[in-house]
């Protein structure tokens, strides 16, 4: 029996993962429903542990709780990341966080951020389900780790939906749930995940950049040649944070990081 030649359709999916970036940026234009309940579809036939599907999708087009989840996420969310950015060096902080706390919380209090996107799709798990699968892939509380690869694989699969649909997509993760919960009533048990804003791009597509695939590939054994040492990890995320520091820093902080004295 001849084999299907799926080819083409590689190209097109290797041109969709190229091509997909997180758009922090989204037009308020409407979308159509019909792209709302496609991206649905496939993050629907993600893969999960013994097929145990713990995912649930909310989806909010109210202009009042697109604002609540907002206000929790400056609010609470990112208070916390703030704190736990200040265990780095400084010059390795993400860039909205290259600031005193209340320089941070002010500036996200006065922007709308991502509550203006037309839809947010909240993606949240039920741990219980995931005991289909065996039992040496759990740990014990909510955050099994079965839980944790099944709704990561749904959002990826919901954002190149996103992508193939014109449509621009960010990933929120979110790390402090309860304020979450409560604005749309998620019951306790389950893990509110992440929230992913969905709508038109309001910038330009950029192309996308990763290191080559001869860095990363190994034939047979580690090929420890490869291996990077520590400091050249740390050389290496310098290189990152010193090309997403400018970027960032203007859509975040709306000027240029402020030195190191600042902090001191």
């Amino acid at each position: 029996m001849d084999q299907p030649n799926f080819a083409g359709d590689y190209d097109v999916l290797l041109d969709l993962v190229k091509s997909r970036a997180s758009v922090r940026k989204l037009k308020p234009d409407p979308i159509p429903d019909d792209y709302v309940t496609q991206i649905l579809e496939v993050g629907r036939w993600a893969m999960s542990g013994a097929n145990g599907q713990p995912w649930d999708f909310i989806v909010v087009k109210n202009p009042d709780t697109k604002k609540a989840l907002f206000r929790a996420y400056i609010e609470e969310n990112n208070d916390f990341i703030y704190w736990m950015e200040q265990q780095r060096e400084f010059k390795l902080r993400h860039p909205s966080f290259q600031m005193t706390h209340d320089e941070a919380l002010q500036k996200h209090r006065n922007e709308v951020g991502w509550s203006a996107a037309p839809v947010l799709i909240v993606i949240v798990g039920d741990g219980r389900r995931q005991w289909a699968t065996v039992q040496g892939a759990h740990t014990f509380g909510r955050d099994q780790s079965h839980l944790t690869d099944g709704l990561a694989n749904t959002s990826m699969m919901m954002h190149l939906a996103a992508a193939a649909l014109g449509l621009g997509s960010q990933h929120v993760t979110i790390h402090i749930q309860e304020p979450f919960k409560r604005i749309l009533g998620v019951p306790d048990l389950l893990t509110f995940s992440l929230i992913m804003p969905v709508g038109y791009p309001a910038v330009p597509p950029k192309e996308g950049v990763r290191r080559p695939l001869e860095d990363m590939v190994h034939a047979e054994r580690f090929d420890l040649s490869k291996y990077m040492s520590n400091r050249e990890v740390i050389e290496y995320l310098y290189r990152l944070r010193e090309k997403t520091v400018p970027v960032y820093s203007h859509s975040y902080a709306g000027r240029p990081p402020v030195p190191d004295k600042a902090e001191e």
